[in-house]
């Protein structure tokens, strides 16, 4: 079964976290990251840019219309992602608790229920 773990973050944060510190969080994250791929459990790992890169996108007249700034007003917002390939719910659950820094901050682990093939002309032949 496949979930993501997500982790989440604000620019206040970010501000407060010692520049120092930056090189021994990444390097815990990286070590994390190795741990699972490994393991064949991560399939991925992404950071995402800041909240203010964000851009929503619509169709008008069979035109995109790009706005800036995230769909969501909050103070919190997704930093980054996992998506993890598990044998069961409490793997997943260990994974996600594993995480560096997860004894301060929460992870958020959703099921995937649904998942488009990555080869759709073969998905008969499946």
């Amino acid at each position: 079964m496949k979930y993501l773990a997500m982790i989440y973050g604000n620019q206040e944060k970010w501000d407060a976290f010692p520049a120092e510190a930056w090189p021994e969080a990444i390097t815990k994250v990286e070590a994390f990251n190795a741990k699972y791929r490994e393991s064949g459990e991560l399939l991925g790992a992404y950071g995402l840019a800041d909240a203010a890169a964000a851009q929503l996108v619509r169709r008008a007249d069979g035109a995109p219309v790009v706005t800036d700034g995230p769909y969501l007003e909050t103070k919190e917002y997704l930093a980054s992602f996992y998506l993890l390939d598990c044998e069961s719910l409490e793997r997943a659950q260990q994974i996600a608790a594993d995480f560096p820094f997860a004894d301060a901050e929460p992870v958020e682990l959703w099921p995937i229920l649904h998942e488009s093939p990555s080869n759709p002309s073969n998905a008969a032949d499946a």
